[in-house]
């Protein structure tokens, strides 16, 4: 692969998609691929080379990949993700043409990604010189990611394996993840409601479920839905993979003060399995004014709230917090507002979910 030439590398792309052979086609348009590193490849005017052998628009998506090649080696990530972003306006043009076939969804996969990745990256260069906000190239790679998940989640002509809509949930990752970095959650909404209506929501992927999972615990977490944000993160911790131990540790940062604010603390032993123990002093600071006092002061809430990055919370969102899981029945006790404190009851003061429900 380090050495193949263009011509051997555009023939190898035109049979895999006169194959329909979506993963090795995908393969050869990502850059986790080995092929990036050949220099023979890194072209700045492909486009003549790729019309003598491909048809539109695959010709237009390679030789924007490859000139996108030619960006990355030069380190210039902002031209980077303008030919990226052609890659995937070109592979659309092609996706909506195959109708009641899916094959190309892994090439769908290939791009997107690259796509949020070169975005990500183009912002940072950019924020360094002073020339755009963070987070401008992000929300343009979202608008053209939410055109690919149009064209998946209308696709209700085909049967369900061939349909489009199984690249639903790693669009909908894919916008998550932008959305959660440029802090525009409000986003993620009709995207939760478009996987909650759908057929096919247990039918996905585990690695996929498990990010949708995380993502919307998390988003349930900042709309104070404890309740749902533990049963999504519980969820996303149990089925992640066993030897996806930095991911199960991520999922652990922000399940760990939910099931805290829910009254259940964490072991030492688990803690100390994740590399967590920074959550030690807070647990056993907790549990101890709890056996002594049943009191806890408002003050460790807006700890443990912190410990999930939900840094923009003041004394008085953290009242208005306990004042609803107080509510719901997920604590017995009142707030002493004279005093700053949760006083619990002395019997059951955080009762188990089930009950609630």
């Amino acid at each position: 692969m380090a050495h193949i030439t263009v011509n051997q590398y555009l023939q190898q792309v035109l049979e895999f998609i006169d194959s329909r052979d979506g993963d090795s086609c995908a393969e050869f348009l990502s850059f986790k691929h080995p092929h990036i590193a050949n220099r023979r490849l890194q072209l700045a005017n492909p486009e003549e080379r790729c019309q003598q052998i491909l048809e539109p628009p695959y010709d237009e998506m390679v030789a924007a990949h490859l000139r996108c090649a030619f960006a990355v080696a030069n380190h210039d990530f902002v031209e980077a993700y303008k030919y990226q972003t052609f890659v995937v306006q070109s592979f659309l043009r092609a996706f909506q043409a195959h109708k009641e076939e899916n094959w190309a969804l892994p090439i769908m996969y290939a791009v997107a990604l690259d796509l949020r990745i070169f975005a990500n990256n183009a912002d940072q260069q950019l924020g360094k010189k002073g020339k755009s906000k963070m987070g401008d190239m992000l929300e343009k790679a979202a608008e053209l990611l939410m055109s690919c998940f149009r064209v998946c989640a209308s696709d209700n002509r085909a049967g369900i394996d061939d349909s489009k809509k199984w690249g639903m949930l790693f669009l909908i990752n894919q916008l998550f993840k932008i959305y959660f970095k440029i802090n525009k959650l409000h986003l993620c909404k009709p995207l939760i409601r478009a996987i909650d209506s759908s057929s096919l929501k247990d039918e996905y992927s585990m690695a996929q479920r498990v990010t949708y999972k995380y993502y919307v615990g998390r988003k349930a977490m900042f709309d104070s839905d404890f309740k749902q944000a533990e049963e999504y993160l519980s969820f996303a911790f149990q089925h992640c993979h066993r030897s996806s131990q930095k991911n199960k540790r991520m999922i652990l940062i922000y399940l760990l003060p939910v099931k805290m604010l829910l009254g259940h603390m964490p072991t030492v032993q688990l803690l100390r399995k994740y590399d967590l123990l920074q959550f030690s002093d807070v647990t056993k600071a907790v549990g101890y004014l709890l056996l002594r006092t049943h009191q806890l002061p408002l003050d460790a809430f807006l700890v443990a709230l912190n410990f999930m990055q939900v840094e923009d919370v003041d004394i008085d969102e953290v009242q208005c917090i306990l004042a609803n899981l107080i509510y719901m029945g997920h604590i017995k006790g009142y707030i002493s507002h004279q005093h700053q404190k949760l006083v619990v009851s002395k019997q059951n003061p955080f009762p188990p979910l089930s009950s609630v429900c």
